[in-house]
C-alpha cells in the first residue's frame, strides 16, 4: 500500500543550479533553496530561523529550470520526499533527504531590506495576529451557529 509523501514549500533560491545529465536523454537539474520561518521568542523579538534543502527537477521541467533559476529567485514547489542512501568507501552508511519536485511556480525576485530587524518584527506579529483572528472568528462563528440552533430549535 503506498503511504501518502507529499509537500508543499516556498524558499529562494541560494545559488545556481546543478544541471547534469548522467545518461543519454535523462535531465537532472538540483536547485538549493533556503525556505525562512518567523516567530517570536520568549522575550517577544522576531526571530529567522533559516532551513536548507535540495529540490531534483527532471526532463523538460529540469531544462526549464536551469534557464529560470537563478540566485534569489522565489519557488513554490510542489513535490515528494526522498530519501538516497549509500555506503562511503569506509563502509559507513549515510543518507540525504531532497526534495523531488512535481510542480514549480515562480515567483517575483526578493530583494533584502535595509533594516531586516524591523521586518522580522512586523511579519512575526503578522503570523500570531491572523492566529489570534483565527481563533476569535471561530469562536464568534461558533457562538453564533449556537445562538441560531437554539432560536431555531426554539420555533419547533
Amino acid at each position: 500500500m503506498n503511504q501518502l509523501n507529499s509537500l508543499i514549500i516556498e524558499g529562494n533560491v541560494t545559488r545556481s543550479p546543478v544541471f547534469r545529465e548522467p545518461a543519454e536523454g535523462f535531465k537532472v537539474c538540483t536547485i538549493p533553496l533556503a525556505v525562512n520561518r518567523f516567530y517570536k521568542n520568549a522575550k517577544g523579538e522576531g526571530v529567522n530561523e533559516v532551513s536548507y534543502f535540495d529540490v531534483e527537477t527532471y526532463g523538460k521541467m529540469a531544462e526549464v529550470c536551469m534557464k529560470n533559476c537563478d540566485k534569489g529567485r522565489g519557488l513554490r514547489v510542489v513535490g515528494r520526499l526522498k530519501q538516497n542512501r549509500w555506503k562511503s568507501a569506509d563502509g559507513k552508511t549515510s543518507s540525504r533527504i531532497s526534495i523531488i519536485a512535481e510542480h514549480i511556480e515562480f515567483k517575483k525576485r526578493v530583494t533584502k531590506s535595509e533594516d531586516s530587524e524591523t521586518d522580522l518584527n512586523a511579519i512575526a506579529e503578522a503570523n500570531c495576529a491572523s492566529v489570534e483572528d483565527e481563533i476569535v472568528l471561530e469562536t464568534q462563528t461558533d457562538l453564533e451557529t449556537e445562538e441560531q440552533f437554539e432560536e431555531e430549535a426554539a420555533v419547533f
